[in-house]
């Protein structure tokens, strides 16, 4: 399946990989816009959006399966091989795209997310996402009280209403179902046999406030990554680019002009 992608180019192609930017879960490429921005100023970016989320395709979806949609993506756009940004769901699929084809890729950057199983609600958010019941017209204003009854958070809420679709057949943009569907899929980290390794620069930035990589995950990180960093955002909880944009843009652009 080819992606949806958001393409910018620097003012002056400089010979450098591409950076592509892999969204989490219920986001889209747009949400990582202003580090895109930051990137493209020496380097050509693509954001993809993940199946089922934004403008592209919906279907059943695995770390397999969205792993060859980003192959095949990428190589539609002759980016390959390319630097690797993705934040949790996303970051996920960075790091069994790197594993699986390690020569695809020339770095990778990880944003709050470990090689292991994770969860923390989102299956009960998705579970309750299905039962909001639409009405016949919608505006954001409407959409946001409708979904405050389901999502009191106010950061959450934001992030869903992007995926509404408003007007005279309002209703879930994204193939919530086909979501909801592959939940343990998700929150699961597959089987890697022995022997898959990704040798390159890799960069693992945690929120100070997030759960999602501890120190119980740093032998399997060090296994499967052995020239990976880890670095903490200060003042940030999961969504650290969007908590500390500043000290993340830091990080990346430096790992990014490392490489």
């Amino acid at each position: 399946m080819q992606l949806n992608v958001i393409e910018r180019l620097p003012a002056q192609p400089g010979g450098h990989p591409p950076v592509v930017f892999l969204h989490g879960l219920f986001g889209r490429a747009r949400n990582m816009g202003f580090l895109q921005r930051q990137v493209s100023r020496t380097h050509r970016t693509l954001a993809l959006d993940l199946r089922n989320h934004g403008d592209s395709p919906h279907g059943p979806m695995d770390y397999p399966t969205m792993v060859d949609d980003v192959v095949e993506t990428l190589r539609a756009h002759e980016a390959l091989p390319a630097i690797v940004i993705g934040h949790s769901m996303g970051g996920k699929l960075a790091m069994i795209l790197a594993l699986q084809y390690p020569e695809l890729v020339a770095g990778l950057l990880i944003g709050d997310m470990a090689p292991a199983r994770t969860g923390y609600g989102q299956a009960a958010l998705g579970e309750a996402m299905l039962h909001v019941h639409f009405p016949d017209q919608l505006d954001r204003q409407q959409a946001d009280q409708l979904l405050a009854r389901t999502i009191p958070n106010r950061s959450v809420r934001d992030l869903m209403l992007q995926n509404v679709r408003l007007g005279t057949e309002p209703g879930w943009q994204i193939g919530l179902q086909d979501i909801v569907n592959a939940m343990p899929n998700i929150e699961n980290w597959p089987y890697m046999p022995e022997g898959y390794v990704y040798d390159g620069p890799t960069l693992f930035l945690r929120g100070e406030h997030s759960p999602y990589i501890s120190r119980d995950h740093e032998p399997v990180m060090r296994r499967l990554f052995p020239h990976f960093r880890l670095e903490t955002v200060p003042d940030a909880g999961h969504w650290l680019h969007a908590d500390n944009p500043r000290v993340f843009s830091d990080h990346m652009l430096a790992f990014i002009e490392s490489i």
